[in-house]
């Protein structure tokens, strides 16, 4: 099982996240307000954190789920964003329901880093992620889709890659 991070546990990303403890992967978890992370730990397990760098960090795949554009911004940029924190050969998903032009600038970010990127947009609201059946439309390279593919099976009943970076966010 992986190695993962969740960043954003609202509606969706708190029900998405804790798929990924039940399907046996090793999840650690950053929110904007602390008491919520910490609340998703002792509901999941995982480990709450103080920095999205932090989560980001030793993983294998960093997923998240925020509100637009600036907040992903505001996640991945940064001396303590999730971009500092990963490492080669790791893989950043974005759920979030955002632009084409910044999945597209996420994915050039990461590609300067040794980082893959998928943007991943979800269907299926909050019902699905709670009962870990969404349909996740994928935009990235055929090698990051197929090896985050089985991460986001978790709770993703239908997982597509559509096309190249920013193609899920056009779907």
């Amino acid at each position: 099982m992986a190695k993962a991070a969740f960043i954003g546990l609202g509606v969706m990303g708190y029900p998405m996240a804790g798929h990924m403890v039940a399907k046996g992967h090793r999840v650690k978890v950053w929110n904007r307000s602390g008491e919520k992370a910490v609340k998703w730990r002792e509901q999941h397990g995982g480990t709450a954190t103080s920095t999205p760098r932090e989560a980001a960090e030793g993983v294998e795949f960093a997923m998240m789920c925020v509100g637009n554009d600036d907040d992903v911004r505001s996640v991945v940029y940064g001396d303590d964003g999730v971009l500092a924190g990963m490492s080669e050969g790791s893989i950043l998903v974005d759920h979030t329901t955002a632009s084409a032009e910044l999945a597209r600038e996420l994915a050039q970010a990461c590609t300067k880093k040794g980082v893959g990127f998928v943007d991943a947009p979800v269907s299926g609201g909050q019902a699905g992620a709670e009962n870990g059946v969404l349909s996740i439309m994928c935009g990235g390279e055929v090698v990051d889709f197929t090896q985050a593919e089985g991460v986001m099976q978790a709770y993703g009943r239908t997982v597509t890659l559509v096309g190249k970076a920013g193609a899920g966010q056009l779907t």
